[in-house]
């Protein structure tokens, strides 16, 4: 699966759930205000609601984001969006709700190069039918060709891919992960099968990391880089995406750079 048509031989810039350092995450002022910023996609996390929903939350619960407290699959659509995660984060976004998959899209899924959706499930073996329902949406919008599905869990990666398998994957971890027998199974689970990106903390990455993974034909995302030297570094040693709460400023860094 030839990804070219996104990076086009760039760095890319996506706001992690939006432009999160200035509006709530995973919200559609974040995402707007990506757009606005100049970014190149955006990074999100979708859940199931109680009622079958695809709902975009970063948490399981809604305790840090809202007033309110829970877990989002013990609540239906409309109880959630009854929660205000804007006036959480600031009086100047109150009235802001939890978005649908299909609202983002709707409000931004024709603004951005790449959107990658981070599917999320309690039940870590078997589906509450998240991936079906993320396919389901991507299928709707007719945004396969600039989606990629991320997770921290290889068997979500391994269902989704059985549903939709023209739609670019990529398997998320942390700095930690390959070094306990946790992480190690995992990228076992990873080898049986095709993804094209692979998304470590930046802390993970050096020079040399970047170099075995191009090698081996792996598309480099990177998570959550704010400091201009750290996101010009990387740069610098070929990552294909930085995932960022400041768009406007990885902009500023990065494109002056190399402008």
């Amino acid at each position: 699966m030839n990804l070219d048509h996104i990076y086009q031989g760039q760095t890319l810039i996506l706001g992690h759930r939006g432009a999160s350092a200035y509006a709530p995450m995973n919200t559609i002022p974040a995402f707007e205000l990506a757009v606005q910023q100049g970014a190149d996609g955006v990074e999100l996390d979708v859940h199931l609601s109680k009622d079958g929903h695809l709902i975009v939350l970063h948490d399981f619960t809604v305790d840090h984001t809202t007033v309110s407290t829970g877990y989002a699959k013990d609540m239906t659509l409309a109880q959630l969006k009854e929660l205000d995660p804007g006036n959480k984060f600031s009086t100047a976004f109150a009235g802001t709700r939890i978005p649908t998959l299909d609202e983002v899209f709707e409000a931004v899924g024709q603004n951005f190069r790449l959107i990658n959706i981070e599917i999320k499930s309690v039940n870590i073996e078997n589906t509450d039918g998240v991936e079906q329902a993320t396919a389901d949406c991507i299928q709707r919008h007719n945004l396969q060709n600039s989606v990629i599905i991320s997770s921290f869990n290889p068997y979500a990666l391994h269902r989704f891919r059985a549903i939709m398998p023209e739609v670019a994957i990529g398997y998320l971890y942390e700095s930690d992960t390959t070094h306990t027998p946790a992480g190690n199974v995992a990228l076992a689970l990873m080898d049986g099968i095709s993804y094209q990106a692979r998304h470590p903390h930046h802390a993970i990455i050096d020079a040399a990391y970047m170099e075995s993974a191009h090698s081996n034909g792996y598309r480099i995302n990177t998570w959550t880089v704010n400091d201009p030297a750290r996101a010009l570094e990387l740069q610098r040693i070929g990552v294909d995406a930085i995932i960022t709460d400041k768009p406007d400023l990885m902009i500023e860094t990065l494109r002056g750079a190399v402008g």
